[in-house]
C-alpha cells in the first residue's frame, strides 16, 4: 500500500512507480498528536497570512453567482490578464493573454496538465536531485521518464553539476522541469547555470518547464533571473506560477500556464479534460494580490530569511546546507550514521520535531537528507531549536 488509505494490492501499471511522498504520513502523524508545543517543520505551510485585499475579495465572492459557475473554463479575464503580465515582468518577453495563458488549479495541476500535452511515453524529463517528489510522481503519471541531474551540496550552498549535464545524452529527453529557487533544497539557479540549461535545451530541441512557484522568494539580495529572457527561449519556455508561496494563498488552489500559442491550445484541451475549471471564488483574489503594490511579498521574504538565518546559526554543528530561497532546507544526516527516516523519527520522538525525510525525492542518494520547512513557525518558536536537534540527533 502506497498511502495511508489503502490501495491496490497489485496497482495499475501507471501507479507502479509513483512513490509517497512522506509529507502525508508525517502531517497526519503530527495532527494526531495534537500537542501545541509540537514544532510543525514537515509540510510547505505558513503562518503569514495572505494579502488583505485577497482576503476582503474572497469573501466577497462568496457572495457573486458569477463565482459561481464553470465559466470561463479557462479562467477570468482578469487573471489570465494579470498572470500573464507577472510573467512579462520577469521574463522581459510579450505574451497574449488570450491565447498563450491559462488558468490551473494550482501550480502542480498546471504542470501535469504540461507534462500530459507535451509528453510521450518513454519520453525522458530532465530533473535537479534533490526535487519535489510530487513532480517526478507527475512526470511518472503522463508516462516520462525522469532524467536526474545532481545538485552539489556544499557550506556555501548549492550548485547545479554542470558537468554531468554536459554528460547526459540529449537525444530521449523531450522536456527540463526546473525550479529556481528549487523544492526541497533552496537552490538558485545562477545566470551561467540557466546558460547550461538553456544550451541542453537547445542541443535536445526540447521544452524547458519552468516552475516559477518560489520565483520571488530570494534570500540575500539574489536576483530573478528567468529562462525565457535568455535568446531564442521565448517560445521554448512554459512557465507555470502558482499563488500558493509567495501570496501565501495556498487553500485557493490557483496556478497558470504561459507560453506560446500552439501549445497552450494543447494544454487548455487537457485542462479542460481534467479539472474542467478553477475555484471560481478564488480566481478573483489571486488576481487581485498580484496586482496589488502592498502584497506583502517583500516584508514575507524578509521573515523567512531571518528565520533561515536563526536555524543556519543554530543548526551549525550538523551538516547544513544553506538555502538560497524557498521555504525549506537540507540536513545530510549520512554524516551521523543514519538516514532522514530514522532521523525524522528520532527527531520526532526526542526531540517534539516534524520534519520529513527525503526518501525519493530524487535518485537514492536523497535519503540521505532531512528535510526542514522554516515557513510556518516564528522565530520565537524556532529558538532553541539547535538543542532538540542534539537531544534528538547527537
Amino acid at each position: 500500500m502506497l498511502f495511508p488509505f489503502g490501495g491496490s494490492v497489485v496497482p495499475v501499471s501507471r501507479l507502479k512507480f509513483i512513490s509517497k511522498i512522506g509529507v502525508e504520513q508525517m502531517g497526519e502523524l503530527a495532527d494526531s498528536l495534537d500537542d501545541p508545543e509540537l514544532l510543525r517543520l514537515e509540510n510547505l505551510d505558513t503562518n503569514l497570512r495572505p494579502p488583505q485585499s485577497a482576503l476582503d475579495f474572497t469573501k466577497q465572492a462568496v457572495d457573486d453567482d458569477a463565482a459561481n459557475s464553470y465559466l470561463p473554463f479557462f479562467g477570468l479575464d482578469s487573471l489570465r490578464q494579470a498572470a500573464t503580465e507577472l510573467v512579462e515582468k520577469t521574463s522581459g518577453q510579450h505574451y497574449d493573454w488570450k491565447t498563450e495563458c491559462v488558468i490551473s488549479a494550482g501550480g502542480c495541476s498546471g504542470i501535469l496538465n504540461v507534462l500530459l500535452a507535451m509528453l510521450e511515453p518513454g519520453d525522458e524529463v530532465l530533473m535537479t536531485d534533490p526535487i519535489y517528489v510530487g513532480l517526478i510522481n507527475r512526470v511518472r503519471l503522463a508516462g516520462g521518464v525522469p532524467r536526474f541531474v545532481p545538485l552539489i551540496p556544499s557550506a556555501d550552498g548549492w550548485r547545479l553539476d554542470t558537468d554531468a549535464l554536459a554528460g547526459i545524452d540529449p537525444g530521449p529527453v523531450k522536456a527540463a522541469l526546473m525550479m529556481s529557487p528549487s523544492m526541497p533544497s533552496g537552490a538558485v539557479f545562477s545566470s551561467e547555470e540557466w546558460q547550461a540549461v538553456i544550451e541542453f535545451c537547445e542541443k535536445a530541441d526540447c521544452w524547458l518547464i519552468n516552475d516559477s512557484a518560489m520565483e520571488y522568494i530570494l534570500f540575500d539580495d539574489r536576483e530573478l533571473i528567468h529562462p525565457a529572457s535568455f535568446a531564442g527561449m521565448r517560445d521554448k519556455t512554459i512557465t507555470v506560477g502558482s499563488a500558493s508561496k509567495a501570496y501565501r494563498m495556498i487553500g485557493w488552489r490557483v496556478g497558470w500556464v504561459v507560453g506560446p500559442a500552439e501549445f497552450i491550445a494543447d494544454v487548455a484541451r487537457v485542462s479542460i479534460s481534467d479539472v474542467v475549471c478553477q475555484v471560481g471564488i478564488a480566481m478573483g483574489a489571486v488576481a487581485t494580490a498580484i496586482q496589488d503594490p502592498n502584497n506583502g511579498i517583500k516584508a514575507c521574504v524578509d521573515k523567512w530569511q531571518r528565520r533561515r538565518d536563526l536555524l543556519l546559526d543554530e543548526l551549525g554543528d550538523f551538516d547544513l546546507i544553506p538555502p538560497h530561497g524557498g521555504w525549506s532546507l537540507l540536513i545530510d544526516v549520512n554524516t551521523l550514521g543514519m538516514d532522514g527516516a530514522i532521523a525524522s523519527k528520532r527527531l520526532l520522538e526526542r526531540g517534539n520535531i516534524a520534519a520529513t525525510a527525503m526518501v525519493n525525492w530524487g535518485s537514492e542518494n536523497s535519503s540521505r537528507y532531512l528535510r526542514v520547512v522554516f515557513s510556518n513557525e516564528p522565530i520565537a518558536r524556532l529558538r532553541g531549536i539547535g538543542q532538540r536537534f542534539r537531544q534528538a540527533l547527537g
